[in-house]
Protein backbone atom coordinates (compact mmCIF):
# COMPACT_ATOMS: atom_id res chain seq x y z
CA UNK A 1 0.00 0.00 0.00
CA UNK A 2 2.80 2.38 0.94
CA UNK A 3 4.50 1.59 -2.37
CA UNK A 4 1.32 2.34 -4.34
CA UNK A 5 0.84 5.60 -2.42
CA UNK A 6 4.45 6.61 -3.11
CA UNK A 7 4.08 5.77 -6.79
CA UNK A 8 0.90 7.86 -6.96
CA UNK A 9 2.65 10.84 -5.38
CA UNK A 10 5.49 10.58 -7.88
CA UNK A 11 2.99 10.39 -10.76
CA UNK A 12 1.11 13.46 -9.48
CA UNK A 13 4.34 15.38 -9.05
CA UNK A 14 5.32 14.47 -12.60
CA UNK A 15 1.98 15.73 -13.96
CA UNK A 16 2.25 18.98 -11.98
CA UNK A 17 5.81 19.52 -13.14
CA UNK A 18 4.79 18.89 -16.75
CA UNK A 19 1.78 21.20 -16.54
CA UNK A 20 3.93 24.03 -15.17
CA UNK A 21 6.31 23.86 -18.14
CA UNK A 22 4.18 26.07 -20.35
CA UNK A 23 5.45 28.13 -23.27
CA UNK A 24 6.84 31.50 -24.40
CA UNK A 25 10.48 30.77 -23.67
CA UNK A 26 13.62 31.49 -25.67
CA UNK A 27 13.64 29.67 -29.01
CA UNK A 28 9.92 28.87 -29.11
CA UNK A 29 7.87 29.29 -32.27
CA UNK A 30 4.10 29.61 -31.95
CA UNK A 31 1.76 29.55 -34.94
CA UNK A 32 -1.81 30.66 -34.43
CA UNK A 33 -5.12 31.11 -36.22
CA UNK A 34 -8.30 32.87 -35.20
CA UNK A 35 -10.53 35.84 -35.95
CA UNK A 36 -9.95 39.60 -36.03
CA UNK A 37 -12.56 42.37 -35.73
CA UNK A 38 -11.46 45.50 -37.63
CA UNK A 39 -13.04 48.80 -36.59
CA UNK A 40 -12.08 52.09 -38.25
CA UNK A 41 -12.83 55.74 -37.50
CA UNK A 42 -12.42 58.00 -40.55
CA UNK A 43 -11.54 61.68 -40.84
CA UNK A 44 -11.67 63.26 -44.31
CA UNK A 45 -9.39 66.26 -44.83
CA UNK A 46 -10.05 69.07 -47.31
CA UNK A 47 -10.79 67.69 -50.79
CA UNK A 48 -9.67 69.55 -53.91
CA UNK A 49 -11.33 68.98 -57.27
CA UNK A 50 -9.88 69.95 -60.65
CA UNK A 51 -13.32 70.97 -61.90
CA UNK A 52 -16.36 72.62 -60.41
CA UNK A 53 -16.93 70.24 -57.48
CA UNK A 54 -14.55 71.64 -54.84
CA UNK A 55 -17.18 73.86 -53.12
CA UNK A 56 -19.60 70.92 -53.11
CA UNK A 57 -17.07 68.72 -51.28
CA UNK A 58 -16.47 71.06 -48.34
CA UNK A 59 -17.23 69.31 -45.05
CA UNK A 60 -17.34 65.83 -46.56
CA UNK A 61 -17.24 62.92 -44.12
CA UNK A 62 -16.84 59.18 -44.55
CA UNK A 63 -17.59 56.07 -42.57
CA UNK A 64 -15.95 52.66 -43.05
CA UNK A 65 -17.76 49.48 -42.01
CA UNK A 66 -16.46 47.19 -39.26
CA UNK A 67 -15.53 43.76 -40.56
CA UNK A 68 -14.43 40.39 -39.17
CA UNK A 69 -11.85 38.22 -40.89
CA UNK A 70 -9.56 35.21 -40.34
CA UNK A 71 -6.21 36.08 -38.74
CA UNK A 72 -2.91 34.15 -38.81
CA UNK A 73 0.15 34.73 -36.63
CA UNK A 74 3.71 33.48 -36.16
CA UNK A 75 5.47 34.36 -32.89
CA UNK A 76 9.18 33.72 -32.31
CA UNK A 77 10.63 34.11 -28.81
CA UNK A 78 14.18 35.49 -28.70
CA UNK A 79 14.33 35.36 -24.89
CA UNK A 80 11.88 34.21 -22.22
CA UNK A 81 10.37 37.70 -22.22
CA UNK A 82 11.00 39.19 -25.67
CA UNK A 83 9.48 38.00 -28.92
CA UNK A 84 8.40 39.20 -32.35
CA UNK A 85 5.18 38.30 -34.14
CA UNK A 86 4.22 38.54 -37.79
CA UNK A 87 0.49 38.58 -38.50
CA UNK A 88 -1.60 38.53 -41.65
CA UNK A 89 -5.35 38.28 -42.10
CA UNK A 90 -7.48 37.30 -45.05
CA UNK A 91 -8.04 40.74 -46.64
CA UNK A 92 -11.53 41.93 -45.69
CA UNK A 93 -13.64 44.03 -48.05
CA UNK A 94 -14.86 47.12 -46.24
CA UNK A 95 -17.69 49.41 -47.31
CA UNK A 96 -17.24 53.19 -47.32
CA UNK A 97 -20.18 55.55 -46.92
CA UNK A 98 -19.69 59.16 -48.05
CA UNK A 99 -21.56 62.26 -46.94
CA UNK A 100 -21.27 65.60 -48.80
CA UNK A 101 -23.36 68.09 -46.81
CA UNK A 102 -22.79 70.80 -49.46
CA UNK A 103 -23.15 68.40 -52.36
CA UNK A 104 -25.91 70.22 -54.23
CA UNK A 105 -26.38 68.38 -57.51
CA UNK A 106 -24.13 65.61 -56.18
CA UNK A 107 -26.52 64.88 -53.36
CA UNK A 108 -25.62 64.67 -49.69
CA UNK A 109 -25.74 61.00 -48.73
CA UNK A 110 -23.88 58.26 -50.59
CA UNK A 111 -24.21 54.95 -48.71
CA UNK A 112 -21.85 52.20 -49.86
CA UNK A 113 -20.14 54.69 -52.17
CA UNK A 114 -17.16 52.34 -52.49
CA UNK A 115 -15.95 48.88 -51.57
CA UNK A 116 -12.29 48.46 -50.68
CA UNK A 117 -10.09 45.40 -50.09
CA UNK A 118 -7.79 46.04 -47.12
CA UNK A 119 -4.33 44.49 -46.61
CA UNK A 120 -2.52 44.96 -43.28
CA UNK A 121 0.51 42.63 -42.84
CA UNK A 122 2.02 43.51 -39.47
CA UNK A 123 5.22 42.89 -37.49
CA UNK A 124 5.25 43.62 -33.75
CA UNK A 125 7.99 43.33 -31.11
CA UNK A 126 6.48 42.12 -27.82
CA UNK A 127 7.51 42.11 -24.18
CA UNK A 128 5.97 39.33 -22.08
CA UNK A 129 5.56 39.83 -18.35
CA UNK A 130 6.14 37.02 -15.88
CA UNK A 131 8.11 33.84 -16.56
CA UNK A 132 7.98 31.02 -19.08
CA UNK A 133 6.25 28.80 -16.48
CA UNK A 134 3.29 31.15 -15.97
CA UNK A 135 -0.05 30.04 -17.33
CA UNK A 136 -1.14 33.65 -17.97
CA UNK A 137 1.29 35.88 -19.90
CA UNK A 138 0.24 39.52 -20.41
CA UNK A 139 2.29 41.49 -22.93
CA UNK A 140 2.69 44.84 -24.65
CA UNK A 141 3.97 45.39 -28.16
CA UNK A 142 5.11 48.01 -30.64
CA UNK A 143 5.49 47.48 -34.37
CA UNK A 144 4.58 48.53 -37.87
CA UNK A 145 2.00 47.62 -40.50
CA UNK A 146 2.13 48.13 -44.26
CA UNK A 147 -1.43 49.15 -45.09
CA UNK A 148 -2.58 48.96 -48.70
CA UNK A 149 -5.93 49.27 -50.46
CA UNK A 150 -6.93 47.13 -53.44
CA UNK A 151 -9.85 46.48 -55.81
CA UNK A 152 -11.59 49.76 -55.04
CA UNK A 153 -15.00 49.74 -56.69
CA UNK A 154 -17.17 52.87 -56.84
CA UNK A 155 -20.94 52.54 -56.63
CA UNK A 156 -22.78 52.71 -59.96
CA UNK A 157 -24.84 55.83 -59.25
CA UNK A 158 -24.64 59.12 -61.15
CA UNK A 159 -23.35 61.19 -58.21
CA UNK A 160 -20.62 58.73 -57.24
CA UNK A 161 -19.67 58.15 -60.88
CA UNK A 162 -19.26 61.91 -61.31
CA UNK A 163 -16.62 61.86 -58.58
CA UNK A 164 -14.95 58.48 -59.06
CA UNK A 165 -16.44 56.76 -62.09
CA UNK A 166 -13.12 56.32 -63.89
CA UNK A 167 -10.84 55.34 -61.02
CA UNK A 168 -10.34 55.53 -57.26
CA UNK A 169 -7.10 55.00 -55.38
CA UNK A 170 -5.79 55.22 -51.83
CA UNK A 171 -2.04 55.33 -51.33
CA UNK A 172 -0.24 52.55 -49.46
CA UNK A 173 1.50 53.60 -46.28
CA UNK A 174 3.44 52.38 -43.25
CA UNK A 175 1.70 52.87 -39.91
CA UNK A 176 2.70 52.33 -36.27
CA UNK A 177 1.02 49.53 -34.32
CA UNK A 178 0.38 49.79 -30.58
CA UNK A 179 -0.48 46.41 -29.15
CA UNK A 180 -1.43 44.79 -25.82
CA UNK A 181 -2.71 41.34 -25.04
CA UNK A 182 -2.81 38.23 -22.90
CA UNK A 183 -1.88 34.62 -23.59
CA UNK A 184 -3.45 31.74 -21.68
CA UNK A 185 -1.35 28.59 -21.90
CA UNK A 186 -3.64 25.55 -21.97
CA UNK A 187 -0.64 23.20 -21.78
CA UNK A 188 2.93 23.10 -23.07
CA UNK A 189 1.73 23.08 -26.71
CA UNK A 190 -1.60 24.88 -26.98
CA UNK A 191 -2.51 28.45 -26.01
CA UNK A 192 -5.16 31.12 -26.52
CA UNK A 193 -4.04 34.64 -27.42
CA UNK A 194 -6.32 37.67 -27.11
CA UNK A 195 -5.13 41.15 -28.07
CA UNK A 196 -6.09 44.66 -29.11
CA UNK A 197 -4.13 46.84 -31.55
CA UNK A 198 -4.41 50.51 -32.46
CA UNK A 199 -3.20 51.59 -35.93
CA UNK A 200 -3.38 55.30 -36.92
CA UNK A 201 -2.51 56.30 -40.49
CA UNK A 202 -3.01 58.87 -43.22
CA UNK A 203 -3.61 57.90 -46.85
CA UNK A 204 -3.75 60.05 -49.98
CA UNK A 205 -7.01 59.67 -51.89
CA UNK A 206 -7.26 60.24 -55.64
CA UNK A 207 -10.61 59.94 -57.44
CA UNK A 208 -11.18 60.48 -61.16
CA UNK A 209 -14.71 61.15 -62.38
CA UNK A 210 -16.14 59.67 -65.55
CA UNK A 211 -16.21 61.49 -68.90
CA UNK A 212 -20.01 61.55 -69.01
CA UNK A 213 -20.01 64.07 -66.17
CA UNK A 214 -16.86 65.91 -67.28
CA UNK A 215 -13.63 64.21 -66.25
CA UNK A 216 -12.34 65.71 -62.99
CA UNK A 217 -9.80 64.63 -60.39
CA UNK A 218 -10.40 64.87 -56.65
CA UNK A 219 -7.53 64.57 -54.16
CA UNK A 220 -7.18 64.85 -50.40
CA UNK A 221 -5.91 63.17 -47.24
CA UNK A 222 -7.96 60.65 -45.29
CA UNK A 223 -7.02 59.78 -41.72
CA UNK A 224 -7.88 56.31 -40.47
CA UNK A 225 -7.77 55.26 -36.83
CA UNK A 226 -8.20 51.50 -36.69
CA UNK A 227 -8.73 49.33 -33.61
CA UNK A 228 -8.32 45.58 -34.12
CA UNK A 229 -9.58 42.98 -31.65
CA UNK A 230 -8.03 39.54 -32.19
CA UNK A 231 -8.38 36.10 -30.62
CA UNK A 232 -6.37 33.13 -31.89
CA UNK A 233 -5.60 29.55 -30.95
CA UNK A 234 -1.84 28.90 -30.92
CA UNK A 235 0.39 25.82 -31.23
CA UNK A 236 4.01 25.78 -30.03
CA UNK A 237 6.75 23.83 -31.79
Amino acid sequence: MRSIFKTSLIACATVIAASSAFAQKAGDNIVSMGVASINTDTDVGPLTNSGQFTPLLVGSTANISSETTVSFGWLHMYTDNIGAEFTLGLPPTVTQDLTTPNGGALGTSHPAAAKIELWTPTAVAKYFFGTSKDQWRPYVGLGASHVSFHNIKAKQTADVQALAGTSAALSSTWAPVYNAGLIYNIDDKWSINGSVSYIPLTTKATFVGDAAHGTTTTTGDIKLKTTDYVIRLGYRF
